[in-house]
């Protein structure tokens, strides 16, 4: 018998979850560093994924990696209504 999974809300991240994705996961091809980016944008709150990037910056990660159409994470947030301030922190620390 299978258990849906409850949705958590507000749940709040320790360092050690936000660090976490820096731990790429087996690819399926794209850049591993705009499925880190990627992964991170889908699964983590704005204030989180401001804690992530100087993390993700400092591991020596592209923050300008591009995925299979050719478009870094910050060109495709311009298309994303909730994008801006992902948009804000990626550019903050040297996103073109």
């Amino acid at each position: 018998m299978r258990k849906d999974k409850a949705k958590v809300l507000d749940e709040q991240w320790d360092d050690e979850r936000v660090a976490s994705f820096l731990e790429p996961r087996p690819g399926d091809g794209e850049n591993a560093d705009h499925q880190l980016l990627l992964r991170a944008y889908q699964s983590m709150r704005d204030s989180d994924f401001a804690r992530f990037i100087p993390l993700f910056c400092a591991a020596g990660r592209d923050i300008n990696a591009t995925g299979r159409e050719g478009r870094t994470l910050l060109e495709e947030l311009s298309e994303h209504r909730y994008g801006t301030s992902y948009a804000e922190t990626l550019k903050a620390h040297g996103a073109s």
